[in-house]
């Protein structure tokens, strides 16, 4: 399986908000940190505004937050939010024109694997990116420390 930079992307700007915390971050400093489009990454922004992931705050003092705790967000369902096909083969799309399918056995087994790599994705949460990682992450994306 294959995920696509969309997806990629949308995990990376995910990662990084969780990373900032509270602080309101940009479209054009994560674009900045990664090296990505910031035109790319505001279509990824706007995607994940519209499934609720993070909330896009207008104005001068605007930017972007987690919408939810990092623990609550599922690492399987980003993937199935932002994956546009999760088709393997063909025989798992709508248009299959394969002549074997009606007796190969390839399709149920790529099925249960898919599955099962879903089903993984599930055990974990953006929470677990972070875990024990949160001063290292930061400093590679190189998001400022607040001081209280």
């Amino acid at each position: 399986m294959h995920l696509t930079r969309f997806t990629d992307y949308s995990v990376r700007v995910l990662l990084y908000l969780a990373a900032k915390g509270e602080q309101r971050s940009t479209i054009s400093e994560i674009a900045e940190t990664f090296n990505i489009s910031r035109n790319h990454l505001m279509k990824i922004v706007q995607e994940l505004n519209q499934k609720g992931y993070l909330k896009a705050i207008r104005g001068k003092h605007g930017g972007l937050l987690l919408n939810r705790s990092p623990h609550s967000i599922s690492l399987g369902a980003v993937i199935r939010d932002t994956e546009q096909e999760m088709a393997l083969v063909e025989c798992f799309r709508d248009d299959n024109a394969c002549v074997i399918t009606p007796h190969c056995r390839l399709q149920p087994i790529l099925a249960e694997a898919l599955d099962a790599f879903l089903r993984v994705l599930d055990a974990y949460t953006l929470a677990d990116l972070l875990d024990g990682r949160s001063a290292e992450l930061s400093k590679l994306m190189k998001i400022p420390t607040v001081s209280v």
